[in-house]
């Protein structure tokens, strides 16, 4: 898979892209992340004692209220460049507290359908709403609050749809959906002591009994 983000700020990505399974993801070459900065798709100032910076792209909202817009024309030129990149089927997500609730059935059907993801982070009051009528999008929330920016629900669902993607866990069956999971998990030892009370594994998980284990997780999930 390849994702392809539209963000301000890229260097957000780089702790958590850069650490454990989706690090070497990306080394295997199995999943690619790509930046696009409207930042640089909009002209520079030529002289005076701003000479050489980036004309400012978020602007007050019409209408009034509080805080800038980032405007449309930007993000715009960066989605299309995205999308030429994309080179045929690919799937916008547009991050928004209002939009639909992202989940795991969702991304697993973006992951089987699209190899090319386009995500789109916004950042202040949010983005000129005119983006989402030049292009198709999804228009998506990973939950029930309002976050800073996009960046974090962006890395959020790279890393939900790559467990999608065969090879990444090493064994398929490690996504939870696929089995019989739950919220309460045990290792060794069995029996370990802290402020003189021990605490024990429940005895079913040591029972070697399938059946009878594989019910325990049900109620415990």
């Amino acid at each position: 898979m390849h994702f392809h983000i539209i963000t301000l700020f890229p260097k957000a990505f780089g702790s958590y892209l850069g650490e454990s399974i989706l690090k070497r993801a990306i080394e295997d070459k199995k999943i690619r992340v790509s930046f696009y900065n409207p930042r640089d798709f909009v002209p520079h100032v030529r002289s005076g004692p701003a000479a050489n910076k980036t004309v400012r792209i978020d602007k007050p909202p019409y209408g009034g209220g509080p805080g800038l817009v980032i405007q449309a024309e930007p993000v715009v030129k960066a989605i299309a460049v995205a999308v030429t990149k994309a080179r045929g089927k690919h799937k916008i997500i547009f991050l928004s507290p209002s939009g639909k609730q992202f989940t795991n059935s969702y991304a697993a059907k973006v992951a089987k359908k699209y190899k090319n993801v386009i995500i789109v982070c916004g950042r202040y009051e949010g983005i000129d709403a005119r983006v989402k009528k030049v292009f198709k999008v999804d228009e998506i929330s990973v939950g029930p609050f309002v976050l800073t920016g996009g960046e974090l629900p962006a890395m959020t669902i790279i890393d939900v749809m790559a467990r999608q993607v065969p090879g990444i866990l090493g064994n398929f069956d490690s996504l939870e959906e696929r089995r019989v999971s739950s919220s309460e998990v045990y290792t060794r030892p069995e029996v370990f002591s802290y402020k003189g009370k021990s605490y024990r594994v429940p005895k079913v998980l040591l029972s070697g009994h399938r059946a009878k284990i594989e019910e325990w997780k049900r109620k415990h999930k």
